[in-house]
């Protein structure tokens, strides 16, 4: 659903609230159920934290206290025996647990309102049968959002802090034996209860560092637990409607969204140098102005200056046939990323779309996608986020015989993209690469706003250079083995990176696409191609022709021009020295890309670049299009051969 609304979290609010937060610290009882007070005593292992969980508990009754200050207290004491300041992690968990649970009570109290359960509160004492059901019910939601929101917030607070890698404190980590959403009350002190034990269990702290990491893994899975009973919970449209905004800061609680799902880590991939992918001239220089592009992100600003530029991609597209090198290309552009962004000590996320996406359970999909795309709205990186072999998870749905899955991931995809959801900072590139792009889905191509083909080698020096890439690596080996000939050719002296887009493109004066072709030349009879009119006039010749031909693709088209007309290189000392540029705040940064682009576009004619540009864009649209009906075509008649095949078997065999 939609989040229509954004409510202020108020700090003057949370001060108020803040001694009753602190009060649940210091002491809360929890009464053991009978299922999590014998659970895993069968085990016969001593050691076992469940087994010691429930020996934590004394009386007959089961009933426990227990006291996470007090605890914390208790820590500082082990771990820093010899000194009277509290060890730093221990000190901001401490503080961000505590203010964790009174946004959780702020969160809870809002719903009360919000959700009518304040008035049922009021008159408890005085409820129908069917305003009772009504009463628990809202009860089990407030709670199951309050701790939600609680949890999210420590998330939010320490997981940066954690380790990367927690499998040692998650082999640790038993579990939550069991989760109250009967009240508030008893929510938090369940939470909070076993929270405490874990902590006290002599090993499961053993340094300061464990706090923080311990106590990121306890509130993951407290999300995760609430996760597993959210759609059992009536009364939510108050929560999933909204968005909840701390001020001051850039937390904020939409729904049951969570970003922390699956944090992502980066990806192993191969080092690969653009010299050694062999032709593709318009994709490695495409890849280079990326990897310049999304560099420039202002992680104070939270914006990128080639934004406002119009000269940045949040989705891309990289097409050709089998062969060609898109695995290559796409590691290359890490590469690239990785190298730059570790010279300029910025944290770089690559993050390829897992091959695993397509669930058979419904709604799996969906909540995968979801986990992949929610990193992406991190501003604290810079992420690159590839999808190969495109085709298969974003298939065009009209098309026979396409999963319920496949579907599910373009709607998310198209959401997270351009829409209610999609949140676009500037530090973060989606490519799309495909050997089949007349196959993708027509709303997913759409969403791309630059494009480029990926075909290999075409040229006599490209062959050359692959085939020396190949027999070089022997000759180092064996340096008389390799007893060939060789040409009067500098080996890869023409796998250089281009300038601009004009070295690529200057060929481009006429569509090759036969119906555009003929469009083209028609409206060209009517109108020069300086001027506005023309365009105008083809736009809508194409839109006869083409109806899905819309207003975004004009968009695309003007996102395409505004490209060229940021393309320019960075300076290399920039890149040399940091200080020049990348370290320079926002608004220099953006005074520093006005200069190159006006003295960019100096050297540029806007209605041979418009040109070109719109072109290129529509031909390539006919191209996939007239691609994916003539494979249609050749699918019925290979169909109608099979069969007529068979039928002369078949009388034969008679």
């Amino acid at each position: 659903m939609e989040h229509n609304a954004t409510f202020p979290i108020k700090n003057s609010e949370l001060a108020i609230l803040r001694e009753e937060a602190s009060s649940y610290l210091k002491g809360i009882q929890w009464e053991q159920g009978y299922k999590a007070k014998n659970r895993d005593k069968t085990s016969g292992k001593e050691d076992n934290i469940l087994l010691y969980l429930s020996k934590a508990t004394s009386g007959t009754d089961a009933t426990a206290v227990a006291s996470v200050s007090k605890t914390i207290l208790a820590l500082k004491k082990r771990l820093l025996p010899n000194s009277t300041a509290i060890p730093i992690h221990l000190n901001q968990t401490l503080f961000s647990v505590q203010e964790g649970i009174t946004i959780g009570i702020w969160l809870k109290d809002s719903y009360y309102d919000a959700s009518g359960l304040s008035v049922l509160n009021e008159g408890k004492s005085n409820l129908s049968s069917d305003q009772k059901r009504e009463f628990e019910s809202k009860q089990n939601t407030a709670t199951a959002f309050m701790l939600f929101g609680s949890a999210y917030f420590i998330l939010h607070q320490l997981k940066d802090l954690a380790s990367d890698d927690l499998s040692v404190m998650k082999n640790k980590f038993s579990g939550i034996p069991e989760l109250s959403l009967q009240s508030p009350l008893k929510g938090i002190s369940c939470a909070l209860f076993y929270y405490e034990k874990y902590l006290s269990h002599p090993e499961i702290i053993t340094s300061d560092k464990d706090v923080i990491d311990f106590t990121v893994v306890y509130f993951e899975a407290l999300i995760d637990e609430i996760e597993l009973r959210k759609n059992s919970l009536d009364h939510t449209e108050v929560i999933t409607d909204r968005t909840y905004k701390l001020e001051d800061s850039e937390f904020a609680v939409s729904g049951w969204e969570n970003v922390f799902t699956g944090a992502a880590k980066s990806v192993e991939f191969n080092k690969i140098r653009f010299e050694e992918i062999v032709g593709n001239r318009d994709a490695k220089h495409f890849a280079r102005r990326l990897t310049e592009r999304i560099l420039s992100y202002d992680f104070n600003a939270k914006k990128n200056p080639f934004q406002e530029l119009g000269g940045f991609m949040p989705v891309f597209m990289g097409y050709g046939i089998p062969g060609t090198g898109k695995s290559m290309l796409i590691a290359a552009i890490a590469t690239m990323l990785k190298e730059r962004c570790d010279h300029l000590d910025i944290p770089f996320l690559f993050h390829p779309m897992p091959d695993t996406l397509i669930s058979t359970f419904q709604g799996g999909s969906a909540e995968k996608m979801v986990q992949w795309m929610k990193p992406m709205q991190d501003p604290n990186k810079i992420i690159f986020a590839p999808i190969d072999d495109a085709e298969n998870n974003l298939q065009e749905r009209t098309a026979q015989g396409v999963s319920a899955g496949v579907k599910e991931v373009i709607g998310v995809f198209l959401r997270y993209t351009e829409g209610a959801y999609a949140v676009n900072y500037g530090n973060c590139s989606v490519g799309l690469f495909t050997n089949l792009p007349e196959q993708l889905d027509k709303a997913v191509i759409s969403r791309i706003q630059g494009r480029f083909k990926i075909d290999g080698a075409r040229t006599i020096p490209d062959f050359l250079d692959q085939d020396y890439l190949w027999w070089n690596k022997l000759n180092n080996t064996l340096p008389d083995f390799v007893n060939m000939k060789t040409p009067k050719y500098q080996f890869l002296s023409e796998q250089g990176l281009a300038a601009n887009m004009g070295e690529i493109l200057d060929k481009v004066e006429k569509p090759t696409e036969e119906r555009i072709a003929e469009i083209y030349e028609r409206v060209e009879k009517k109108h020069k191609t300086s001027e506005h009119m023309f365009f105008a006039d083809f736009y809508k010749e194409i839109q006869k022709e083409f109806p899905f031909f819309s207003s975004r693709d004009i968009r695309n088209i003007q996102s395409a021009i505004s490209l060229r007309l940021t393309d320019f290189d960075l300076p290399s000392e920039w890149f040399e020295n940091p200080k020049l540029y990348f370290q320079k705040d926002y608004e220099t940064k953006f005074s520093s890309l006005q200069g190159l682009m006006k003295d960019n576009m100096g050297n540029l004619n806007f209605s041979d670049i418009r040109r070109q540009e719109v072109i290129r864009y529509i031909d390539n649209m006919a191209i996939i299009a007239d691609t994916d009906f003539k494979r249609k075509v050749e699918q019925q008649v290979t169909h109608m051969n099979i069969n007529q095949e068979a039928r002369k078997v078949f009388e034969n065999g008679k």
